[in-house]
């Protein structure tokens, strides 16, 4: 009779374990798309914002163009590096996996994206075509986060994933369903699209908080680590102070300078119309929580990628796309994210011991010389 081996979970999917040009493509994209949000998307309506400055400092002007034009080449740069990559990531899950189960839908899902977004380049598209992509992109991503969800089993990854699905299918529905209301010409409202618009903003924001609670390990109190239990206390204490302090600054600013708060929210107002217009983040919830979103998915990212996983890498590009997908790039930087987030799992292996054999009922004696009788 053969023993069974034990098993042990390990994590596949790594960065390492893909080929160079995946390798480098990835990195490339996340680099290269943080410094388009950057420099672009926040940088460029920053400058907007800066206009009555601009009268008194001659220098801003050309600056903030020339940040903006090079954000713009950075643009294109994204958008030729996630063709590469997504040529790659598809190749890859058809080599490895073969053309079955979401691979059915999910690779010529991808191709089409891929030829609508070189067609629209073409030919600019209409109300018609704008919905056929969001409702092509809203079917990739549906089948890439129940592929996730079937292969994640916490319960953190599966609130993780759902409420990041809902936040940005509230951001397509809306798309969808104002385009063809549009293109059919009625001038009746749709059907709960501004719910779904608040609604997926604010999931997505949950979604960004509960990236920590799924992959930022190491904050936890329950460990019996007398040193991390410090860090994770002063984190914790730290980081409630913080939020509390932030939700009620401008309450406790009016009490003590009335001028003082309504500088400060004049400022918090500019902030969120960068954001807004960057990012698609319309802010009616108190800054905060978006805040606390943000200190969240920046911290759970930066340890992923220091632990060279693919999680890292697909969420950083799934939240630096933003809310509102008003390029194409960035509806296919969420496709690559995602697809990315799918790659990292965890594989039950079997341990490298030898099989075990049951010892016969009665021993043989090596030598018979010497031996009693």
């Amino acid at each position: 009779m053969i023993a069974s081996n034990p098993t042990i979970e390990r994590i596949t999917g790594k960065i390492s374990d893909q080929s160079l040009l995946f390798q480098y493509t990835v990195k490339l994209v996340l680099i290269v798309s943080f410094a388009e949000l950057i420099l672009y998307r926040l940088v460029s309506r920053l400058g907007m914002h800066l206009s009555k400055l601009a009268q008194e400092h001659e220098w801003i002007i050309p600056t903030f163009t020339a940040l903006t034009q090079i954000g713009q080449w950075l643009l294109n740069v994204v958008a030729i590096l996630l063709f590469i990559a997504l040529c790659v990531a598809a190749i890859s899950r058809v080599t490895n996996r073969g053309f079955v189960g979401t691979n059915l839908i999910v690779i010529p899902c991808v191709a089409l994206l891929l030829l609508l977004t070189v067609g629209f380049l073409l030919i600019p598209p209409a109300f018609l075509g704008s919905a056929i992509y969001n409702l092509v992109a809203l079917v990739v991503l549906v089948c890439l986060m129940v592929e996730y969800l079937s292969t994640h089993t916490e319960w953190s990854h599966r609130a993780m994933g759902i409420t990041y699905l809902l936040g940005i299918g509230g951001w397509l529905y809306y798309q969808i369903v104002s385009t063809i209301y549009s293109f059919a010409g009625t001038v009746a409202a749709p059907p709960l699209v501004y719910e779904a618009h608040r609604g997926g903003e604010g999931l997505l924001v949950l979604s960004s908080i509960l990236v920590m609670w799924a992959y930022g390990q190491g904050v936890s109190v329950r460990t019996r680590n007398q040193r991390q239990r410090r860090r994770a206390i002063w984190f914790w204490v730290t980081s409630v102070s913080t939020f509390l302090v932030m939700l009620f600054l401008d309450y406790l600013l009016h009490r003590y300078d009335a001028g003082m708060a309504g500088n400060i929210r004049k400022a918090a107002d500019g902030i969120g119309w960068i954001f807004q217009f960057g990012m698609g983040y319309t802010f009616f919830m108190p800054f905060a929580i978006y805040l606390t979103g943000l200190l969240c998915w920046s911290y759970t990212v930066i340890k992923l990628l220091n632990m060279g996983r693919l999680a890292g890498y697909g969420l950083g590009l799934m939240f630096i796309a933003g809310y509102a997908l008003l390029y194409s790039n960035l509806t296919l930087m969420v496709v690559l994210g995602a697809m990315l987030l799918t790659m990292d799992r965890y594989r039950r292996d079997a341990t490298d011991s030898a099989p075990a054999t049951n010892p016969p009922v009665v021993s043989r004696p090596d030598s018979l010389v010497g031996g009693h009788i």
